[in-house]
Parts: structure tokens; C-alpha cells; sequence
């Protein structure tokens, strides 16, 4: 596990404290994705542009990249030789999308880009509940591609808090 991707379903699913607790424990740098996308102000980073600073990372020996971003998800599957998929229920995630909000109102958090402020609108949540399922079904076929393109790529697929939590302390113990 030299080169991992951190992803979900959904956001609130809890991708970057997992990445975070992980990249403490082994030692290695994680790269939250949405502090590369995002310009101050919620303003999208060229597509080009985004891709081109994860080449960057991806040639690195060793990396943990937290996110999923399917418009260049193909720049870091191709060089990953893990996946860590983390799949909770639709309310844990939608009840931690609301829990993120409150606690960092008015705040930018530490996985996020700089001068963009916590926030929460109907759209956010619209989108989390009209595409939950659809995601599930397309994860699972990721998943799938990415185990058979080379024999030494591992899939890791957290379903609950309680596996999430026995393997960090299995992998960190």
C-alpha cells in the first residue's frame, strides 16, 4: 500500500478523516482533493488545471488521495495500487454533511480550499439524494475494473463505522 485512493459514495461518508487518520498512521502524505478543485469563494478550477496538479502527485512514490472527482478519477486510478471504498447508510451521510456544517459555520476547513467558507444549500442536498444509488452501482463497477487491471491492485470496502474503525486499528495497530 504505497499508492492509495481514499473514495465514497456520498459525501459525509467520511473520506477525509478517514484519509487523514490513515495518512497519520502510515506515515504518508494525503492530498484531499477539494482543496485542489476549489479557488477561494467556491469558484471550480479548470478541469486541465486540476488534472495536470494530481499527474503531479501521482508520479510520487508514495501518496493517499482523498476523493473522488470522476472527471480525472482515470489519472489517479492508473497509477493507485489501493482503493479504499467507504460506503455508509444515505442518512449517516446526509446527518454528517449536516454535522460538518454546523461545526465549521463560517469556517474553511482543513481539507478544503482556501477561502471557501463551510456551507450548505437544497442543491448539495438534492444532489447527495438523487444520486446515493446511482453512485453505489458505479462504484461497484470501479471497483471491479480496477481489482482485474493488475493481479497486485487491492480493494478495501469499509461498509459501516464499526469496520471503518477495526481496520485503522488493525492497519495502525
Amino acid at each position: 500500500m504505497n499508492r492509495i485512493m481514499v473514495i465514497g459514495v456520498s459525501p459525509g461518508v467520511g473520506k477525509s478523516t478517514f484519509a487523514r487518520e490513515l495518512g497519520e498512521e502510515l506515515h504518508m502524505n494525503v492530498y484531499h482533493l477539494d482543496a485542489y478543485f476549489w479557488k477561494p469563494g467556491w469558484v471550480m478550477k479548470a478541469v486541465d488545471e486540476f488534472a495536470a496538479e494530481q499527474q503531479e502527485i501521482v508520479e510520487r512514490e508514495q501518496w493517499i488521495i482523498e476523493g473522488n472527482y470522476n472527471n480525472t478519477y482515470e489519472v489517479r486510478v492508473a497509477h493507485a495500487d489501493t482503493i479504499i471504498y467507504l460506503e455508509l447508510p444515505l442518512y449517516v451521510c446526509l446527518y454528517r454533511v449536516c454535522k460538518r456544517w454546523i461545526k465549521n459555520f463560517g469556517q474553511t476547513r482543513s481539507d478544503m480550499g482556501e477561502g471557501c467558507k463551510e456551507k450548505l444549500d437544497v442543491e448539495f442536498i438534492r444532489y447527495i439524494v438523487t444520486t446515493y444509488n446511482r453512485r453505489k452501482k458505479t462504484m461497484k463497477k470501479r471497483l471491479q475494473a480496477f481489482e482485474e487491471q493488475r493481479s497486485l491492485n487491492k480493494v478495501i470496502v469499509l461498509t459501516n463505522k464499526k469496520a471503518i474503525r477495526t481496520y485503522l486499528n488493525t492497519v495502525c495497530g
